[in-house]
């Protein structure tokens, strides 16, 4: 069952029309979020990014569309699919039908998906940068707007090659973020991660990690623009995104990462936001 608009119908009742700008010209959002122990995980802050990302993009956001609102439909659909325990939220919103460029209406209609978690793998995890195509620095590349083509190619690109991820960097040939995740990278007890200005999605757990180890005085965090050569120069990677949450990369080129740090990082994350 998906949730439409407030509406629960079966996948073979589902229909979008041909004149879906989500569609047609990628004019739409979408977030996901993890349910996990019988909560959605950090639900404000998600809800309060989409409420961003939508003002950003010009759309009107309905008087009712409120944070209770927003967690009751995505809890009835929830307990239409028979999931208590575990799975992957899916929010799409995008603008009503009709128009070219020019939208008719910025009304906006929405979807949610969901599906079970499957068990977390533990899989080495070996990175590379992708080239072929950078993303756009600035503010519109820190949303999750529907055009992932980018993201696209370079998970094709990562899969023929036998990569588990790729790096996404910019049209300065900064690094960005992975294909699916933020990236951090450790070197002693500074946590480096790309500055929003760089294109990187703001994500969530990218967000509240920053928080968190700011406060922690054996870390020093900093938000800084990065060459690929530093990915040769430091001493750990990770990557975080709201399923995963953390996790250590193994190997970048010839070079190995250890994960000490990481470890602790992810001992200090889960006992604070897991309590």
């Amino acid at each position: 069952m998906i949730n439409q608009n407030g509406s629960l119908k079966s996948r073979e009742d589902f229909n979008l029309s041909l004149d879906n700008r989500a569609f047609k010209y990628g004019d739409g959002i979408f977030d996901t979020l993890k349910f996990e122990d019988g909560a959605l995980c950090f639900l404000e802050d998600h809800y309060f990014r989409l409420m961003s990302s939508m003002r950003m993009l010009r759309m009107r956001i309905p008087m009712d569309f409120t944070l209770d609102y927003y967690e009751k439909q995505i809890s009835l659909t929830l307990e239409a699919n028979d999931l208590h325990h575990k799975a992957r939220v899916r929010v799409n919103v995008f603008r009503q039908d009709g128009g070219l460029y020019a939208p008719l209406s910025n009304e906006i209609n929405f979807i949610i998906e969901v599906t079970a978690l499957p068990i977390f793998s533990n899989e080495s995890i070996e990175i590379e940068l992708f080239k072929d195509f950078p993303i756009a620095s600035g503010l519109l590349s820190t949303i999750k707007t529907n055009n992932r083509m980018v993201n696209i190619l370079g998970s094709i690109y990562a899969k023929e090659n036998g990569y588990q991820n790729c790096i996404l960097i910019n049209e300065k040939k900064e690094l960005a973020e992975a294909l699916n995740a933020n990236i951090f990278l450790v070197r002693g007890n500074e946590i480096i991660t790309p500055a929003l200005e760089t294109g990187c999605i703001n994500g969530i757990i990218r967000k509240k990690l920053i928080e968190l180890l700011k406060k922690d005085q054996n870390f020093v965090v900093k938000e800084l623009s990065i060459s690929p050569f530093d990915l040769l120069k430091v001493d750990e990677v990770f990557l975080t995104n709201s399923i995963n949450e953390i996790q250590s990369v193994d190997r970048y080129r010839k070079k190995k990462y250890t994960k000490g740090k990481t470890e602790e990082i992810k001992r200090i994350f889960d006992a604070e936001t897991k309590k």
